[in-house]
């Protein structure tokens, strides 16, 4: 019946005045004008306009993590504050200005007012709460901590967001360079090399094999450009459709991108601050750690150390220490195995953790920021030997015509 009800309501905006006499005003999802003015009776709000939000044009709007994010960190706020928990999912519900987001937070809202755990409820959404999520807010509920969990998970989220923006902005700059390379070189070969070719037919003369070889790319592009983009599309298709589902594929692709040069040490540094920071996020949390290195492994945003954390869990079921099997994979830094021993002997494992994670997280930042200046030489010579090297291929014939003179 909720998700039925939730799937008929609309925005309405609303203005009236508190117990204290204090004109409020916000916005919510409801069926019906009735509907809203009831809520906010129950909430101790006297309300005097409610008008129906007129939304033809406008979308609902796509929930990302971010939205995520601050969604756990207004509710453990609120929790912290003493707030219930339904009326804190009626606060930060009304507050969003995603319509999408309303209805999540509302059909959460509408499982726990019947009786669900928090938990219970959150796994009914997959796609905005993963099992990480889940698992954390199930310890918190069994533990009575609930509020210090969604805290913690908020600072999860934040950081992990924040890591990913990082690794995006890293991919984004060679990638957006390497784009514009082939677009210039392609305008080149169309509209450029033709205006030199007929040009060079009044010679008369043969032409250098450098400057024949590029004007034949152009005759080749002009004859054939529509069946090169539409073989290009495909292939990127292909190559998108099987990364998606081939898990030897990605494989393949997460070990080349950990050694490729410049952006490799970064995904490397990457991958260590998830695995850190969700080892200690979990652990922190009161999850075993054999169960914990489950959720780390599905974290690490990389197959190859997903694969060697699962090698990990199995290895230390048996009794083997974290220190040893994370040693034995090849994959982690000596600084980061020697401060998982610490943290193991001294019983602050989480703790540990949390201090690897910050300092990768920072070398992860400060490695973006200086890789525009380590790719600039590169990007240039490549920029230089495209764009140059179709100049030299033009002016040859006419240095040749005038050493004949």
């Amino acid at each position: 019946m909720a998700a039925v009800a939730s799937a008929k309501q609309v925005p309405f905006s609303w203005e009236g005045t508190d117990k204290k006499g204090k004109r409020i005003k916000g916005r919510m999802l409801a069926v019906s004008e009735n509907a809203v003015r009831a809520d906010l009776r129950k909430q101790g709000v006297l309300p005097k306009k409610v008008r129906k939000q007129i939304t033809m044009f406008k979308s609902e709007g796509k929930i990302k993590p971010e939205d995520i994010a601050l969604f756990s960190r207004q509710l453990a706020t609120m929790l912290q504050a003493g707030i219930p928990m339904v009326q804190a999912f009626e606060i930060v519900g009304n507050g969003h200005d995603k319509p999408a987001m309303q209805k999540l937070i509302i059909a959460i809202k509408s499982d726990v007012e019947s009786g669900t755990a928090l938990h219970e409820a959150l796994k009914k959404h997959p796609l905005y709460f993963d099992k990480l999520y889940t698992n954390l807010v199930e310890a918190g509920e069994h533990a009575g901590a609930l509020e210090s969990l969604l805290d913690k998970i908020a600072t999860y989220q934040e950081k992990t967001e924040a890591l990913k923006k990082k690794i995006k902005k890293a991919l984004f700059y060679p990638t957006a360079v390497m784009v514009v390379a082939v677009i210039v070189t392609i305008i080149l070969l169309i509209f450029v090399i033709p205006q030199f070719e007929s040009l060079f037919k009044g010679f008369g003369a043969d032409l250098p094999a450098f400057t024949q070889m590029v004007i034949n790319a152009s005759r080749f592009l002009q004859d054939n450009g529509i069946y090169v983009g539409a073989v290009a599309f495909g292939a990127g298709y292909a190559f998108l459709w099987f990364k998606k589902r081939s898990r030897k594929m990605q494989e393949m692709l997460d070990r080349m991108l950990l050694k490729a040069p410049i952006i490799g040490p970064i995904m490397v540094k990457a991958a260590i601050a998830r695995y850190s920071r969700t080892l200690s996020t979990m652990f922190a949390a009161g999850v075993p750690l054999v169960e914990a290195l489950t959720s780390v492994a599905g974290a690490t945003g990389n197959i190859v150390y997903e694969e060697a954390t699962l090698k990990i869990r199995d290895e230390v079921s048996t009794g083997q220490r974290l220190q040893r099997s994370m040693e034995s994979t090849g994959l982690f830094p000596n600084m980061v195995i020697q401060m998982i021993a610490v943290g193991e002997e001294s019983g602050s494992l989480d703790a540990m953790s949390s201090k690897v994670a910050d300092f990768y997280e920072a070398d992860v930042d400060a490695a973006v920021d200086g890789m525009s200046s380590l790719l600039e030489p590169l990007i240039m010579a490549i920029l230089g030997v495209l764009v140059g090297g179709m100049v030299i291929a033009m002016y040859l014939p006419i240095f040749k015509l005038g050493a004949v003179v």
